[in-house]
C-alpha cells in the first residue's frame, strides 16, 4: 500500500524544472501513505512519476519505486497489492529475469507481456501508472471494485494524477473552485460519485476503468463490468453446490490476502463478517492470528462478549482496545484533518485504524463488503417489500401524498419524511426507491438549501438506470443482486471504500477486504434470491461456513449504540460545526438563511434534522475552508 503521483504531457524542456517542483510537492503531500521510502523519476521529457512507499511485500530497498526496468526503460508506480503475484511470477519467469520478490515487479512484467489484458489476470486492489518507453504510452488503471483511488486533472502544464485529491491541489495548478454539479451530489448523498469530485475539473477514474495516454490521444474505458461478468456465472446451480463454491471462493480470498512480509492481523467486532474472516484465517495457517477489537465502555452496547468468544474459539492473540466516548471525541479534529475528500462518515475508521497501528500492525483484514455481497443491510429487505407493493402506484397520487403528510405529522422525524416522499412518487421499482433510501437531504430540502443544485439530476438514479435498464446485463440479475449492485456501485464504492482508504492510510495502515474478491462477489451476485435469503439475512454466507461460526454470533442481537454526536455537536464540537457551516454559507449556490434555519432547528432538538445530516454539511464546509476551495 502506497501513494502514487505523476505528470504527463509536459509541454517542453523549458517546463521540466517547474514540473519537477510540482511533482515533488504532490508527492510530499502524501507522505503519510508511505513513510518507508520516497522516490521521484524525472528523467523523461514527457512524463514524471512519484511514489511514497509503505513496505508490505519484499521490504528491501531494491523494491522501492518508481520501479525501473533497466533493459527497456519501462517504469511503474503502483499502489495496493496484487495478491496472486506468486502464481503470475511462475508464468512469467521464463521470459522475464526477476531481481526482487515484490508484486510490483510482477505487475510490470505482466504488463510488458500481456499489455492491458494483464488486468484480467490480477487479483487484488490497485491503482497504478505504467510508462512504456518504446510505445511512449502511459497506462493508468484502477482495480475492479474501486478499493484503491486514483484522481486526475487536465491542466495547462499537462495531466496530473495522484492517489489523493489534496496531492493534486498541492501541484498549484488546480483552480480551487467547487463543482456545482458535484455539490448537488454531495448534498444528496454526503459524497460525490466518480468521475466527478467536489473540485471542478478534478476527476476520479471510475472503478474497473483504465486510461491510456499516447501523444495527444487519450482513451478512457471500462476494462471490467460487474453485471457482465456475473452473467458468465451459472445461476442455476443447486444450493448445495453454490454453498461449496462460495466456501471455496472465500477460502481462496482470505488465503491470498494473508500474504505479507510485515505484521498482519484482523479487525474483530464479533459480528458475522469479521468472525467469518478470522475463522477462515485460522483455517489457512498454523500460526496464531492477531485480532483487534475496539470497544466503548457503554454497558449494554459493549460488543466485547462476542469478540472474546470468537477470539477464544480460534485461539487468537486478541487485543481489546477499550475506549471511552471522550477518547473518540478528542480524535475528531484529527480525523477531519486527515480527510482527503469530504465525506459525512469516516471518523470511526480513523479511530479504529489509529488504535490498530499503535499495536504494531501494518496490515489488517476487514469484513467490509459482507453486507453488500450477502444482503445484510435492511435496505435489501425494504427494497424487496417495496417492489412487492408497487401496486400502491395505482392509488390516486393525491391520496398517497395525503397519507405521507399525515404520517410525517405524527412521527415528525427524518424517516417519516422519506416515507412521505416515497408515497408521493410515481414508481415503486428499485430505480426509484433505492436512490431515496440512501439520500441525506431530500429533493424538497435541496430546493431550499441550494436551489440550483436541486435542479441537477440525481446521480445515483442515473447510474442505477444505466446499470439495470432492460437492454443491459444488470436487468437479468436476481432482484437482491440488483440491490447489491446498487450498494457496491454507489454507497460502498464512494463512501465506505473512500473513507477506509483515506482514514487507514492516514496511519499508514493497509486494510484488505476479502469479501470484495471479485470471484467471491460474482458467485454471490449469481445466486438466486430464494437461495440467498431463504429465511434470514446473510444466510448464504453463514450456511457456507457452518463449522466456523458459533450460533451465538450468527443469532446475536443487532447493536444499537451510537456515539453521542448530537451532544458533542451542541457542546464540545459546536465551534467546529459553526465554523464549517459559516464557510459553507458563503459558497456560491448555498442559501445562507436555510443553513442557519437548519442549524437552529437542530439545536432546538427538531427530530427532522438528525446529527448525521448536519455533520455532512459541517464536514463539507470545513474541508472546503481547510483546502481553500471557493
Amino acid at each position: 500500500m502506497c501513494g502514487i503521483t505523476g505528470i504527463y504531457g509536459i509541454p517542453d524542456r523549458g517546463a521540466h524544472a517547474l514540473s519537477a517542483e510540482a511533482l515533488s510537492r504532490m508527492t510530499a503531500r502524501i507522505s503519510h501513505r508511505g513513510p518507508d521510502a520516497k522516490g521521484l523519476w524525472t528523467s523523461d521529457a514527457e512524463v514524471m512519476l512519484g511514489h511514497r512507499r509503505l513496505s508490505i511485500i519484499d521490504t528491501q530497498e531494491h523494491s522501492n519505486q518508481p520501479f525501473i526496468h533497466e533493459a527497456t526503460g519501462d517504469v511503474i508506480v503502483f499502489n495496493g497489492e496484487v495478491y496472486n503475484y506468486r502464481e503470475l511470477r511462475e508464468e512469467l519467469k521464463g521470459a522475464f529475469s526477476f531481481r526482487t520478490e515484490s508484486d510490483t515487479e510482477v505487475v510490470l512484467a505482466a504488463l510488458q507481456a500481456w499489455g492491458a489484458e494483464a488486468l484480467h489476470r490480477f487479483n487484488g486492489m490497485f491503482a497504478f501508472a505504467f510508462w512504456s518507453r518504446e510505445k511512449r504510452e502511459l497506462l493508468l488503471a484502477r482495480d475492479r471494485m474501486g478499493i484503491k483511488p486514483l484522481y486526475f486533472a487536465e491542466t495547462s502544464h499537462g495531466l496530473v494524477f495522484s492517489s489523493e485529491v489534496r496531492s493534486l491541489l498541492a501541484s498549484g495548478w488546480i483552480d480551487k473552485r467547487h463543482d456545482p454539479i458535484a455539490l448537488s451530489d454531495y448534498l444528496r448523498y454526503q459524497t460525490v460519485h466518480a468521475p466527478r469530485t467536489i473540485v471542478q475539473g478534478l476527476s476520479m477514474l471510475p472503478a474497473g476503468h483504465l486510461m491510456r495516454l499516447q501523444g495527444e490521444e487519450t482513451e478512457v474505458l471500462a476494462w471490467w463490468d460487474m453485471a457482465s461478468e456475473t452473467a458468465k456465472i451459472d445461476g442455476g446451480l443447486p444450493r448445495s453446490e453454490r454453498l461449496k463454491r462460495i466456501r471455496s471462493a472465500m477460502e481462496k480470498a482470505v488465503d491470498l490476502r494473508m500474504r505479507s512480509d510485515v505484521p498482519l492481523g484482523a479487525f474483530l467486532s464479533g459480528g458475522i463478517d469479521s468472525s467469518a474472516i478470522v475463522g477462515l484465517m485460522k483455517s489457512a495457517t498454523d500460526q496464531q492470528i492477531s485480532t483487534f477489537s475496539v470497544t466503548f465502555d457503554e454497558g449494554e452496547f459493549d460488543e466485547s462478549t462476542w469478540s472474546r468468544m470468537v477470539a477464544k474459539r480460534f485461539n487468537t492473540d486478541h487485543h481489546e482496545i477499550r475506549l471511552e466516548s471522550q477518547d473518540f471525541l478528542h480524535q475528531v479534529p484529527d480525523a477531519l484533518a486527515a480527510m482527503d475528500h469530504p465525506s459525512g462518515d469516516g471518523p470511526n475508521t480513523y479511530v479504529v485504524s489509529a488504535a490498530t497501528k499503535k499495536e504494531g500492525i501494518t496490515v489488517a483484514l476487514s469484513g467490509l463488503g459482507g453486507d453488500e455481497a450477502f444482503a445484510g443491510y435492511p435496505v435489501f429487505k425494504r427494497s424487496q417489500q417495496l417492489m412487492e407493493k408497487r401496486w400502491l402506484a395505482s392509488w390516486p397520487k393525491g391520496l398517497r401524498k395525503a397519507a405521507g403528510l399525515a404520517y410525517t405529522a405524527i412521527k415528525k422525524d427524518a424517516t417519516s419524511r422519506k416515507m412521505a416522499a416515497l408515497l408521493g412518487g410515481d414508481y415503486f421499482d428499485l430505480e426509484h426507491t433505492y436512490p431515496l433510501s440512501r439520500q441525506i437531504f431530500l429533493e424538497s430540502d435541496l430546493r431550499r438549501l441550494a436551489p440550483r443544485a436541486g435542479q441537477q439530476p440525481n446521480r445515483v438514479y442515473q447510474w442505477l438506470t444505466e446499470q439495470i435498464a432492460p437492454d443491459t446485463r444488470g436487468f437479468a440479475l436476481p432482484f437482491l443482486s440488483k440491490v447489491s449492485l446498487a450498494e457496491m456501485g454507489t454507497y460502498m464504492s464512494h463512501t465506505l471504500l473512500r473513507d477506509t482508504d483515506q482514514m487507514s492510510m492516514a496511519h499508514a495502515l493497509e486494510v484488505r477486504v476479502p469479501f470484495l474478491d471479485h470471484n467471491l462477489v460474482l458467485e454471490a451476485l449469481a445466486t438466486t434470491d430464494d437461495q440467498k435469503w431463504p429465511h434470514s439475512p446473510k444466510q448464504l454466507l453463514t450456511d457456507s461456513i457452518p463449522d466456523l461460526l458459533p450460533s451465538e454470533v450468527i443469532h446475536r442481537p443487532k447493536m444499537g449504540f451510537v456515539l453521542p454526536w448530537e451532544q458533542w455537536m451542541k457542546g464540545d464540537l459546536k465551534a467546529t460545526c459553526e465554523g464549517g457551516l459559516a464557510y459553507l454559507s458563503d459558497v456560491e449556490g448555498i442559501a445562507e438563511q436555510e443553513v442557519d434555519r437548519i442549524w437552529s432547528a437542530f439545536l432546538e432538538g427538531d427530530a427532522r434534522w438528525t446529527f448525521s445530516r448536519l455533520w455532512a454539511l459541517v464536514v463539507l464546509g470545513h474541508w472546503m475552508k481547510e483546502n481553500g476551495i471557493r
